[in-house]
């Protein structure tokens, strides 16, 4: 399978962002999960799209990840010897809760 650079910045992004949440963010009585990363071919933007659970805490999490992206996108620069370094931004990902909304529905025809 050949990657593109796009996604191999992006997999790099997603390990090292990985272990940053893990060691930075304190979520009480939740867990944000990188569930993947989208990176634009020109390597200007790069948007995480994150999972949390309990849904209830997908507001105050994306709160906190923003306040600390610029804390986050100095350590990657520092971290990853490319150039240009792209911009992160977050997002929630919803797929798993589309997915469960989808199986709720097939078990009910």
């Amino acid at each position: 399978m050949r990657f593109f650079r796009s996604e191999r910045v992006g997999s790099v992004i997603q390990e090292e962002l990985s272990k940053m949440i893990i060691q930075d963010i304190e979520l009480s009585g939740g867990l944000i999960t990188i569930v993947g990363v989208s990176v634009d071919k020109k390597l200007d933007h790069a948007q995480v799209h994150v999972s949390v659970i309990p849904a209830s805490a997908e507001a105050h999490a994306l709160r906190v990840l923003n306040m600390k992206i610029g804390e986050f996108q100095h350590a990657l620069n520092k971290k990853m010897n490319i150039r240009p370094m792209p911009l992160i931004s977050f997002a929630i990902d919803r797929g798993n809760e589309n997915a469960a909304r989808v199986d709720r529905l097939l078990k009910q025809e």
